[in-house]
């Protein structure tokens, strides 16, 4: 037996979930392009909602003030264990993570879902070398990123051993690779640069009252020109608890600002480490996107450069880094 037909009935097909998620979308971005094109980028990031996250004077007018933000960023730095990374040859880390909502949709080059679900990375921070191994259902994707200090540097990508050589995926994965270093060293990945910075008032971040210090890096994040970056650090331990940034190193972010939340700190090699991190888009929207937990780490193989450059790890990078233990992380929480 046959059975009911809607279009027999008078009632509308029925749609899926996804389906009727589609149809939102498409239906926001019709509304994006009719903005777009009637008042221009710059325009719409100036809707209401969209207030500026940075202060209306971004440098401090005395120098009193200007070296407060300084030494509070010194301390910090300290805080987190600056003396002893400095000392560290090379390092092996391990993420393991989940993305939110609509922000594939969004930002499909920067997210790129479909291979950054997990990720092996090593640095030699003295050569300003990262190298990250990216694994998920669209195959394998590697990042070399070399970025000496004051510089752009330069990036290099593959997928499933293929190298991109078209700016959009090499200028995504740049801004993921230094975004990724800053979250995790924070104030040390900056102690070394000369940045203005400025001093710009507190605010609370999980319970933890925090000092913020505003900078701007040029160059900025990834291969961006310049970059705003907020750290927001507190008062009590001096340990940046979030990291407020612009994204200005990819084409389609230019004038957007996120923020990532760093929790469960522990203690290995002298060293202070977040665990745990939450990303959220601010402006021109504020939207959750991303949690990601820090999975391994170990510290002096002895890796070498040309281990790092090539589209697969070899010799001493390959083993995965070692597996962090899950009762030391949850007697860090706080």
């Amino acid at each position: 037996m046959m059975h009911p037909d809607a279009t027999h009935t008078g009632k509308p097909p029925m749609t899926s979930p996804s389906q009727r998620l589609d149809r939102a979308l498409e239906q926001v971005q019709q509304q994006r392009r009719r903005l777009l094109g009637a008042l221009g980028a710059p325009a719409l990031l100036a809707l209401p909602g969209c207030a500026s996250p940075w202060p209306a004077v971004f440098e401090p007018v005395d120098a009193s003030g200007r070296a407060a933000a300084a030494a509070l960023l010194a301390a910090s730095a300290q805080a987190h264990g600056i003396g002893a990374l400095r000392q560290l040859q090379d390092l092996s880390i391990s993420y393991s993570g989940e993305w939110r909502g609509l922000i594939n949709r969004l930002q499909p080059a920067l997210v790129d879902e479909r291979f950054r679900q997990a990720s092996q990375e090593r640095l030699l921070p003295r050569e300003g070398l990262v190298a990250q191994a990216h694994r998920g259902t669209g195959g394998a994707k590697q990042v070399v990123r070399r970025s000496p200090a004051a510089t752009p540097g330069d990036v290099r990508v593959w997928f499933n051993g293929e190298e991109a050589l078209a700016t959009e995926p090499r200028a995504a994965a740049a801004l993921v690779v230094d975004g990724y270093s800053l979250f995790l060293l924070g104030p040390m990945w900056l102690a070394d640069r000369a940045v203005p910075v400025a001093l710009g008032g507190t605010e609370t971040v999980d319970g933890h009252a925090c000092d913020i210090i505003y900078l701007r890096l040029a160059p900025g994040l990834g291969l961006a020109g310049s970059d705003r970056v907020a750290l927001f650090i507190d008062r009590d331990d001096k340990l940046m608890r979030r990291v407020r940034f612009t994204l200005d190193g990819l084409g389609s972010t230019i004038g957007a600002v996120a923020e990532v939340e760093t929790f469960d700190f522990i203690d290995l090699h002298g060293v202070r480490w977040p665990t745990r991190f939450f990303e959220r888009i601010v402006k021109p929207f504020r939207l959750a996107v991303h949690d990601w937990r820090l999975t391994g780490l170990d510290v002096n193989r002895g890796m070498t450069t040309a281990e790092l450059l090539g589209p697969s790890f070899t010799g001493a990078a390959v083993a995965p880094a070692a597996a962090l233990a899950a009762s030391a992380v949850r007697s860090s929480r706080r």
